[in-house]
């Protein structure tokens, strides 16, 4: 289970963003990213905000069509990342064996933060981005011979679950990404934004795990 999946309500804004800003980076680890949506409309091209903003950030989303979520999608995850509160709620109903593994973005981003430090450095960019290089020392992440043996997304599963001790709980504003769809472009860049942020300590602890 080396798969990220991100999950929004359409699969045209949020985890479509999501998607093609993580993938920029995490398949250098070995990693394969892919979104849906809960009720998307199957087939569909990016809303044109979304794909402008990843077309001036480099990348090309021109092959892009909406999909389904599905609980084959899910179950064959080894993270999903979900926009919101909502949607982790959908895939969980649809796939209760994934809730192990099914968290909101920003949530997982807060418990990747918390999981350890990282060394300094560049390792990537997220869309013109710094990204986090391969962390290291990371107190929360399992002996070498463990992480290979699991491997490298179940590590990092493993790691930010130990670090739910470490935080506080949060309400909905920090859990839930915001849909831009019916907003203005600066909706948008604000969503983008707001997932660039989320992915940075995401890049950081699956690079570590691997």
């Amino acid at each position: 289970m080396n798969d990220v999946l991100f999950v929004c309500h359409a699969n045209l804004c949020r985890s479509p963003m999501a998607e093609y800003l993580a993938r920029a980076v995490l398949t250098r680890h070995g990693v394969s990213v892919a979104s849906a949506g809960t009720h998307a409309v199957p087939g569909r091209s990016m809303h044109p905000y979304a794909a402008g903003i990843l077309d001036g950030r480099g990348l090309d989303p021109t092959g892009f069509r909406s999909r389904e979520v599905t609980r084959d999608l899910l179950t064959g995850a080894g993270l999903v990342l979900a926009a919101s509160r909502r949607e982790r709620a959908y895939c969980v109903a649809t796939a209760p064996a994934a809730i192990g593994r099914t968290f909101t973005l920003r949530q997982f981003a807060r418990l990747a933060a918390a999981a350890g430090p990282v060394r300094r450095g560049v390792a990537g960019t997220v869309g013109g981005v710094g990204v986090p290089p391969t962390a290291g020392g990371v107190g929360l992440l399992p002996a070498a011979d463990a992480i290979t043996g699991i491997g490298v997304l179940p590590a990092a599963v493993a790691a930010a679950a130990r670090a739910r001790s470490l935080l506080q709980p949060a309400g909905p504003e920090a859990d839930d990404l915001t849909d831009p769809i019916g907003g203005t472009p600066a909706d948008f860049h604000r969503c983008a934004d707001e997932i660039e942020a989320a992915v940075l300590p995401i890049v950081g602890l699956i690079a570590a795990a691997g």
